[in-house]
């Protein structure tokens, strides 16, 4: 089954968390991250996944815009969508839901929360003092979920 995976990242979790989602789905595989680059043709491709993270409480606008021009083709494919973020329970299943389009939460055959990463190294100044801050963070933390992704390619693929 031919595989596209659309992506943004900011600092880098979404990215690991799609190259830990690849060794699950097999081969035929084509990555795009969306960050500079044009949608890519959908029509050569029976599944789709998307991915995306929080940063300041919204997924990247390029993604949320990718999801709303491609809409109407995407309700025709299957989907899998998911979310990295730090927060866990109500609070990251609200931002799950804020993240995507109503109909594409619908439609997707697999949902999925993947947990997140503080990486100090890839921030900028000004993010580092709201992280430590309002998280109360000072240190790089992973809370990656590999179980999470695992059990997302297994829903996607059944």
């Amino acid at each position: 089954m031919a595989t596209l995976i659309v992506y943004m990242t900011t600092h880098g979790c979404t990215e690991k968390a799609v190259r830990l989602l690849m060794n699950h789905l097999g081969d035929d595989i084509n990555l795009v991250n969306l960050e500079g680059v044009a949608d890519p043709d959908l029509s050569r491709y029976d599944r789709v996944i998307i991915g995306g993270s929080i940063h300041m409480g919204e997924i990247q606008k390029g993604l949320r815009q990718y999801c709303e021009r491609n809409l109407p083709v995407l309700l025709k494919k299957k989907v899998g969508i998911f979310l990295c973020c730090m927060f866990e329970g109500d609070v990251a299943k609200r931002q799950f839901e804020g993240a995507w389009p109503p109909e594409l939460r619908e439609h997707a055959t697999a949902t999925g929360l993947f947990g997140g990463e503080i990486r100090f190294d890839k921030m900028n100044v000004l993010e580092k003092m709201i992280v430590k801050k309002v998280a109360k963070i000072d240190k790089d933390v992973s809370k990656l979920n590999q179980l999470a992704v695992r059990e997302f390619a297994q829903e996607l693929s059944g």
